[in-house]
């Protein structure tokens, strides 16, 4: 992870808000009191709203975002939905953000489509909006998107597998996200073209949530359905860790290929132990961090980010496979998350 450099004390001065839910937003401000959304005269204000501020992606999003606040002098007002999901919750949030006087938004939609009146009500009062991670449908309903290429994770790992099976023939588990949620359609579509498969190839797909407890249950419901799944894709690490605990409990752990996204520590952790074989690591500190210095850049001059930014994705692990480009655990827990 890079490190931050020492700030001038003239900056030390801009304190960054703690994230709360949407209903209750606080900003905070050079010379501002608690709560406040006063601030310093020039202060460029940058508004955060992530999906929830428990989620430790995002709460890494917000690190990087309060970091990038304090090295441009900005000052940063955080909100996050009460769940994922909260689409009424972001609404708030961005009306609530627009009024203290925001300069700019950037925001990880809960839902993708009904956020989007929202966002153009902003984006008519003269605000710079950004998606991070996840894209509004349509995309071009935000200024710009700065995120992970999901679709392009999901293709590492699905290479990845396939040359990790060694020819096997593939009985696949898929543990998705939720119907419709487009980060989870990107990195489904993805794996199966990486891994040169099609939906009938699919032996078993469940929804998750991205949730452990769920992806277990999911895991042992495809067992159950097909007890031979020797290839288990998932929405993310959490995921995928239930599907571990389901395949130790019936002695498969061992002869079951996992594989995930996202680089959390706690998943690159997991590949490490030997519990996932391999997970594409994405990057939310710089997602929040280039999205701060692009509403500052707009503050100070007009100039509007646009069209879509690659934050980068890097396939994470220890059992490298030839003509699969990827880095060992050790890079991928300096540059984890959570």
């Amino acid at each position: 992870m890079s490190r931050t450099p020492r700030l001038p004390s003239s900056l030390l001065r801009v304190a960054a808000c703690t994230s709360v839910a949407a209903l209750a937003l606080t900003a905070c401000g050079s010379g501002s009191g608690s709560g406040s959304t006063s601030s310093g005269s020039g202060t460029v204000k940058v508004g955060l709203i992530t999906k929830t501020d428990t989620n430790p992606f995002f709460v890494k999003m917000k690190e990087g975002a309060e970091k990038a606040a304090k090295e441009n002098g900005a000052q940063l007002m955080t909100a996050a939905g009460k769940f994922d999901g909260d689409n009424a919750g972001q609404v708030t949030a961005i009306e609530n953000m627009v009024a203290a006087g925001v300069k700019g938004i950037l925001i990880t939609p809960s839902d993708s489509k009904a956020i989007v009146p929202a966002i153009a009500k902003a984006k008519a009062k003269g605000v710079l909006v950004i998606a991070l991670d996840t894209p509004t449908e349509p995309e071009s309903a935000v200024d710009a998107l700065f995120a992970t290429d999901n679709l392009k994770a999901g293709e590492l790992i699905g290479e990845y597998a396939k040359a990790a099976m060694k020819g096997k023939t593939a009985k696949i588990a898929a543990l998705d996200l939720a119907p419709g949620v487009s980060v989870g359609v990107q990195r489904h579509n993805g794996f199966l073209k990486g891994f040169g498969a099609t939906e009938k190839d699919v032996a078993c797909a469940q929804d998750t949530g991205g949730d452990q407890a769920k992806g277990q249950t999911a895991m042992e419901n495809c067992l159950q359905k097909n007890p031979d799944i020797n290839l288990v894709y998932t929405i993310n690490e959490p995921a995928a860790l239930g599907a571990y605990t389901a395949l130790k409990a019936k002695g498969r752990e061992k002869d079951v290929l996992i594989v995930s996204v996202d680089g959390g520590c706690t998943g690159t952790q997991a590949v490490k132990d030997g519990k996932i074989a391999a997970t594409s690591q994405q990057y939310p500190l710089k997602m929040a961090a280039q999205g701060v210095k692009a509403v500052v850049t707009y503050a100070k001059d007009g100039k509007k980010a646009s069209g879509y930014t690659d934050t980068g994705v890097t396939l994470i692990t220890d059992k490298a496979q030839p003509g699969v480009t990827s880095k060992d655990t050790a890079f991928g827990l300096e540059n984890c998350w959570g």
